[in-house]
């Protein structure tokens, strides 16, 4: 997969690490990046950063509607990146209904289902190319604290080995990008340092690139992979003890023993 001279959709494109993804695709020269937000008015105001190349796109990954209408509209796209997430901060056990983590299970797992479902045919169309889903360390060690957040990025995960397999013979690459804790609006309560999104965006690129099935792009996902390789259970205590606190400390999770 080139980036440069690619056709891109973004998703989730008017902040945080989807404009990272953005504006890096535009430094490693895209021909093309449509940004894709629920709010036409916030896409707009990113697209006059480059309003020769960008693109804004309403799309709404939960709304079969919007997303057949991204089809009918970007026929042109060889990388999607399916970066639109929601975490809204509501534990199973203790939430007064299961609206919160319904809604992330839509949008974390079924919106990036529905995507690739949706953009298949165009990729395969148009060459072959690329899916970048992202993903996070909440799916790979389960985060009690982070609700159903943590549950959707495990059916997330699951889901790009599902999809890649189906695809690989349509020369289509799907890669999964493995996100810890970041400088987005998402992660304001997170306590400690964080990578910036553009930074994530670079790595995301760099695994795409390189035809790497899954990729840690930050210090925290690495490290929270090899401590969970090294001791599980060290692992599961510590994400009960967030739980009683309340707390994400990147510290924790960033400390190699």
């Amino acid at each position: 997969m080139q980036i440069d001279g690619c056709t891109a959709l973004v998703t989730g494109a008017n902040r945080g690490i989807g404009l990272g993804f953005v504006r890096q695709l535009l430094k490693q020269g895209a021909k093309r990046v449509y940004v894709a937000s629920r709010s036409i008015a916030d896409a707009n105001e990113i697209v006059k950063e480059a309003p020769d190349k960008l693109i804004a796109l309403e799309l709404d990954v939960t709304q079969p509607s919007q997303v057949t209408l991204a089809t009918q509209r970007c026929t042109d796209v060889n990388l999607l990146i399916n970066n639109a997430g929601v975490y809204l901060g509501e534990t199973l056990m203790e939430a007064e209904t299961m609206a919160a983590m319904r809604l992330e299970m839509e949008v974390n797992y079924f919106g990036v289902v529905a995507m690739c479902r949706a953009f298949a045919p165009i990729l395969k169309q148009n060459g072959g190319g690329a899916i970048g889903n992202i993903n996070s360390a909440g799916g790979i060690i389960s985060s009690p604290i982070m609700g159903g957040y943590s549950p959707s990025k495990f059916a997330s995960r699951s889901a790009t080995a599902c999809i890649r397999a189906e695809l690989e013979p349509s020369g289509i690459l799907v890669t999964a990008l493995i996100v810890g804790a970041v400088d987005t609006r998402m992660a304001a309560a997170v306590i400690g340092a964080k990578a910036k999104p553009e930074d994530i965006a670079q790595q995301g690129l760099f695994a795409i690139k390189n035809n790497i099935d899954e990729w840690d792009t930050d210090p925290m996902a690495i490290n929270v992979r090899a401590k969970l390789a090294l001791d599980p259970k060290a692992m599961e205590a510590m994400m009960k003890k967030r739980l009683e606190s309340g707390v994400l400390n990147t510290a924790e999770s960033t400390k190699i023993y």
